[in-house]
């Protein structure tokens, strides 16, 4: 008897670890989507070599990991020592994201882009790992505020904060292996679907990364202009 009650209390935590890390992966990876946004990171690595590729595809793979984890342990605290709601993190980040789309459905294709990136290193590279292919493109406002929400929502006790924590941990690192995944070898798709394609495919992604902006804009918008009591009053019923 003994020692089921034993095990009842060793799979209870198991189980509430297990249904965590479900939890935040589920919520994490349709919307930082590293697969649809593999097309868009070969775009702007097109010239890099595929070691290259691959070395960057890690740093940033390593830097959403931490960026998500952060936004879950401590994302709340800070916005909240800054003074700055979850509304305006997706308003500024959603303009971000749109200025990125457009600029993206703009360019020139790479037949017609001169070879000014091919004499890079690597160090140079790396510049651009976190801002812009991690933040936004790969880790957005809309990532952003789902762990900050989950982080907000995870209990105060010790046992079960810890518990928490592991399983954002575990839960981040899962997505970003598959960021690691798509990114490092998006050129094995580009292979498969050729020029044409994969031309198709990014001009469709980038007006999708349109989209997505504009909906992280509207949604921080919408609350925002909710909050106002002239918009409250103007909208409720008489």
């Amino acid at each position: 008897m003994t020692g089921e009650v034993g095990l009842a209390n060793v799979a209870n935590p198991v189980m509430q670890a297990v249904k965590g890390i479900l939890l935040v992966v589920s919520a994490l990876f349709p919307i930082v989507d590293p697969v649809g946004g593999s097309p868009i990171f070969l775009s702007l690595t097109r010239d890099y070599t595929a070691q290259t590729r691959r070395l960057l595809a890690r740093r940033i793979a390593l830097n959403s990991f931490f960026l998500l984890v952060a936004s879950f342990t401590i994302g709340s605290h800070v916005l909240s020592f800054f003074g700055i709601s979850l509304p305006v993190v997706q308003v500024g980040g959603g303009l971000i994201v749109i200025s990125t789309g457009w600029a993206m459905l703009n360019q020139k294709d790479g037949n017609d882009r001169g070879g000014i990136r091919r004499t890079v290193t690597c160090t140079d590279v790396l510049h651009d790992a976190f801002y812009p292919l991690t933040l936004p493109l790969t880790v957005g406002p809309g990532s952003i505020s789902v762990a900050v929400t989950l982080g907000a929502n995870e209990p105060r006790r010790l046992g079960a904060n810890l518990l928490a924590l592991l399983a954002a941990a575990v839960g981040s690192a899962i997505v970003a292996a598959t960021i690691y995944l798509c990114y490092g070898f998006a050129d094995r798709l580009a292979d498969m679907m050729g020029p044409a394609g994969m031309n198709v495919v990014l001009r469709l992604s980038s007006f999708l990364l349109v989209c997505i902006g504009v909906q992280i804009l509207w949604n921080g918008a919408s609350k925002l202009l909710s909050s106002l009591p002239l918009v409250t009053g103007f909208f409720a019923p008489h």
